[in-house]
């Protein structure tokens, strides 16, 4: 008998199954509410919040790497997370920049520590650590950007060296 969660492959295939999940009662109410900029209050014992674009900046760096494998390596990963904005590399570190949908700074930051050791395998990505990570809002994304501050716009979108 095999012991393992349910849904789990098999150890040593590296592969996952994806599982499609029913959006839920309200949904559609939610979705209009917030194509007209709106958010409806949620009542108290209605468990699901309305997520948020968050901005994400991961820094990566570790031990020099050649050039082609760093560069190839983060352009499998803008193949795997099509979210990817923008990485920016030397053969030491990377700076890989993103929008991810969240409920919160906690599970937006949560996803962002996972991205690089997930992906680390699948993409042949250096063995780097995770040295600085930061996660923003939209509004506070756009308040930078409009005060001449911040992280520049991420363009042009891609995979390019420092």
């Amino acid at each position: 008998m095999r012991r393992a969660r349910p849904g789990a492959p098999p150890r040593g295939t590296g592969e996952r199954t994806l599982t499609s999940v029913g959006a839920g009662a309200g949904f559609e109410e939610r979705e209009e509410a917030a194509a007209d900029g709106e958010q409806r209050p949620q009542s108290p014992g209605d468990e699901a919040a309305l997520s948020k674009l968050w901005h994400i900046t991961l820094s990566v760096s570790g031990r020099a790497a050649p050039l082609k494998e760093v560069r190839r390596g983060l352009e499998q990963l803008a193949h795997d997370h099509p979210f990817l904005l923008t990485s920016r590399y030397a053969d030491d570190h990377a700076e890989i920049r993103y929008w991810e949908e969240a409920r919160d700074l906690h599970d937006a930051a949560a996803v962002a520590l996972r991205l690089w050791g997930e992906h680390r395998s699948t993409s042949q990505l250096p063995p780097w650590e995770i040295v600085g990570l930061e996660v923003i809002d939209r509004e506070t994304y756009h308040l930078r950007i409009a005060e001449g501050y911040g992280p520049p716009p991420a363009a042009p979108v891609g995979v390019h060296p420092f």
